[in-house]
């Protein structure tokens, strides 16, 4: 063998690829494959702890590399063959290379290097498809991504029952057809984003969400029968002691089999609910039809027709109850009695009630404006007002005023123009219509039939306006926490 001779061999199978791909496409191919390369690699110690805590991060690794990286894969190839067809056409193509036949060893090393190149290139591309897929379905592409439209649902979010459970368990759910018209309706999420022409405040509720029985029910099985649950409600007064009084109620949760109880009555076995709705936000609800294994009654206002014609019907389902299970927004008086039952904001202090519900209320351009504001306003308000307060219990003022600001920043967003009760919630009666929407005494049934509004249907007062309910005694019950 001479010292050539392996040059040669080399060059036998090498020379085809090198003359092949010197053309501007293949070229421009490898420069996107290198460098979506290099960059995957220098992220590579991110990516593998499973979790982008920084949502550009993930962006990047995930949505933005496999781009040029599957481009610069197919140009390669692709100037190769265009050149090789037009180099063939003009008749300029060299004739000295080894024929493609199996038995030249030239061939079958070029094989094995395409064997081996595509099997790392495929463990790339796995790589970056599985984290794009699994980094899209996390809370935080979910909800730090597009920060100003999703800010506020975050937020509530982290602050709700569901905050460790995954937003696609709720928004998609499983099987493939929901995961595909997800993506595609992100798609026209992210050009309304970009051209910022989303809606301000995002529109309720979402009339393309998945149905609850596929969604919510894979957890919550209302056809269960739930015991009665003692629900306790703090109030506090706008006076200078800051009164304390609890409301108790035994919520009959009901379910399964029995048809009684709040489940059993909307959700029990056979049990089917249709109603019209006149209006976009299903506040105003003049028809309601009653499905019990087969007996209909159908309930109408006065003014709806006994066929619902005119309206929207839609079939109930957990959502038109609980209809912002992981993103509730308080009023602020709610809020506060919250922060004091839980001690938050301090009910010790002096009208801390009133002036923290004076300065919840005030209209602020920003949240930074609030931050500043709300903070100065309530330590003012004692520097003056009451100076021995102030100065014998400082830090308490001041981390009863960072709490006031915290209902602020869990409830206003200027920017997405959401301010006090901008999004109604269903459940309950205090502060929106909520049950009053059918449970209003108005919707009669042709045999003269209502839908009930006796309170004691769905719960027992047992405790109003008590400062120590004797109930509460009674059972053991000292330190009741807030009802949510």
């Amino acid at each position: 063998m001479t010292p050539n001779q392996p040059n040669r061999r080399l060059g036998g199978w090498l020379s085809p690829l090198i003359h092949l791909s010197s053309n501007w496409i293949s070229l421009t191919g490898v420069i996107l494959v290198t460098t979506a390369t290099v960059f995957w690699l220098f992220l590579l110690p991110t990516t593998l702890r499973g979790q982008e805590t920084n949502p550009y991060m993930g962006i990047l690794a995930f949505l933005l590399l496999p781009g040029p990286f599957f481009a610069g894969l197919f140009l390669i190839p692709l100037g190769m063959w265009i050149k090789r067809k037009r180099e063939r056409h003009t008749g300029i193509y060299p004739p000295d290379f080894p024929r493609p036949e199996w038995r030249n060893p030239e061939l079958r090393k070029l094989v094995y290097f395409i064997l081996i190149t595509t099997g790392a290139n495929i463990a790339i591309a796995s790589q970056l498809s599985y984290g794009a897929i699994n980094y899209m379905d996390s809370v935080t592409f979910c909800g730090e991504t597009c920060h100003t439209v999703m800010q506020p649902e975050y937020t509530a979010y982290q602050d709700s029952p569901h905050s460790k459970v995954e937003c696609v368990k709720c928004h998609i759910g499983p099987g493939a057809s929901w995961f595909v018209q997800s993506k595609l309706s992100g798609l026209g999420q992210v050009f309304a984003v970009t051209f910022n022409a989303y809606p301000r405040p995002i529109p309720v509720p979402v009339h393309n969400l998945r149905p609850a029985r596929e969604t919510c029910e894979q957890c919550h099985w209302p056809q269960k029968y739930s015991t009665d649950r003692i629900d306790v409600i703090n109030h506090f007064a706008e006076d200078e002691n800051n009164t304390a009084t609890k409301d108790v109620l035994l919520m009959k949760i009901g379910g399964g089999n029995h048809g009684i109880g709040i489940h059993g009555t909307h959700l029990g076995l056979g049990i089917r609910i249709r109603y019209g709705h006149s209006d976009e936000a299903r506040q105003t609800i003049p028809w309601v039809e009653y499905d019990d294994n087969g007996r209909k009654t159908v309930y109408a206002a006065a003014g709806a027709k006994p066929d619902g014609a005119g309206l929207a019907i839609r079939e109930m389902d957990c959502i038109d109850c609980h209809d912002r299970p992981s993103h509730s927004f308080d009023l602020p008086e709610r809020a506060l009695d919250k922060a004091m039952a839980a001690g938050l904001v301090s009910p010790a202090l002096p009208f801390a009630r009133k002036k923290a519900l004076e300065i919840l209320k005030l209209n602020y351009k920003s949240r930074d404006e609030a931050a500043r504001q709300i903070l100065a306003a309530f330590a003012q308000y004692y520097q003056q007002s009451y100076p021995a307060v102030w100065s014998t219990r400082q830090s308490e003022v001041t981390a009863s005023a960072k709490q006031v600001l915290a209902i602020y920043d869990r409830n206003i967003f200027p920017d997405m123009k959401i301010t006090w009760g901008k999004y109604p919630v269903n459940i309950g009666h205090t502060d929106f219509p909520g049950c009053f929407r059918c449970h209003d005494g108005s919707h009669n049934a042709q045999n003269g039939q209502s839908i009930t509004q006796d309170c004691n249907a769905c719960h027992n007062l047992l405790a109003m306006d008590e400062a120590n309910p004797k109930v509460l005694t009674d059972l053991g019950i000292t330190e009741a926490k807030t009802s949510k």
